[in-house]
């Protein structure tokens, strides 16, 4: 059996679900069955096969066996797909400061070829620099402390790394002018976001629009979103919502056509590509007053 190298562990965990839910539905054996072999309930099976827990690697080589997958050229590379699906992310050094219902988006963030994002009320953390984000992360915090903000912000930091890999994904971010408008700090950390932007723009992995408040209503009604996708032909495309006590991920086909259709067409309600520095410069030129 030859599997592709997932990028990042919680994409591994999918990976690896998806590949035993397959070998348990060529036997015609139950979750149940196989939570059984396990010393699990069929709901542990199933988030298992979803890739939304940690694998035992005992418990994937006893599942192996169950399905008849005893060649050490087929159970060798799911059992090694194991170890590294736990494998702690880069952020595991954060979650003193960060919210467990964030921390399955930057494993996927971390995987994705490809971010689509639409933004209205920020910058999007990917495109920010370190004193936007900062104003940012304690103007939403304001009972934390100073060290507290601080890691948050490094959290946020990190998370650019994306685009220094040797295959960096590519961002296509469409921000509402309203939050472009917006004056999160004073003019000299504005001015210098917006002078990021410019840079941001020219790199051909990251396309940046502008949605204009005379665009009028469009179909993102609900607020910012974005949507995920991943090299891997068994990783369905992601559509990431956050609210301010948890967030909601989607991966059935209905929802994702849904949301992404809606990207599709703030793209046609936003300034065109080729004008976005232009618009750019005209919004930063009301913050530099």
């Amino acid at each position: 059996m030859t599997l592709q190298r997932a990028g990042g562990p919680v994409v591994r965990r999918v990976v690896l679900g998806t590949q035993l839910r397959r070998l348990r539905e060529a036997k015609g054996i139950s979750r149940v069955d196989a939570g059984y072999s396990i010393r699990a309930s069929e709901s542990k099976i199933s988030r298992l096969e979803l890739g939304r827990v940690s694998f035992k690697e005992r418990d994937v080589a006893d599942l192996l066996t169950l399905y008849g997958v005893i060649g050490e050229s087929e159970r060798l590379p799911l059992l090694e797909l194991a170890r590294e699906a736990n494998e702690p992310g880069w952020w595991q050094g954060f979650t003193d400061v960060m919210p467990g219902w964030f921390q399955p988006y930057l494993g996927l963030e971390e995987a994705a070829i490809l971010i689509r994002t639409y933004e209205l009320q920020f910058i999007p953390g990917l495109l920010q620099t370190m004193d936007y984000a900062r104003a940012v992360v304690a103007g939403g915090r304001r009972l934390d402390g100073a060290d507290v903000i601080e890691r948050r912000v490094q959290a946020r930091m990190s998370r650019q790394a994306i685009f220094e890999r040797p295959d960096p994904a590519r961002v296509w971010a469409i921000i509402d002018e309203a939050a472009l408008r917006r004056r999160v700090a004073g003019p000299a950390v504005m001015l210098e976001q917006f002078e990021h932007l410019l840079v941001l723009n020219a790199n051909p992995n990251i396309t940046i629009q502008v949605i204009p408040l005379s665009a009028g209503p469009h179909p993102a009604e609900g607020g910012s979103f974005s949507i995920l996708r991943f090299g891997e032909p068994d990783v369905a495309d992601v559509v990431y919502l956050e609210h301010l006590t948890g967030a909601i991920y989607l991966d059935k086909p209905d929802d994702v056509t849904r949301y992404t259709l809606a990207m599709d067409n703030l793209a046609l309600k936003s300034a065109a590509p080729d004008d976005t520095a232009k618009v750019i410069e005209r919004i930063a030129s009301y913050h530099a007053m």
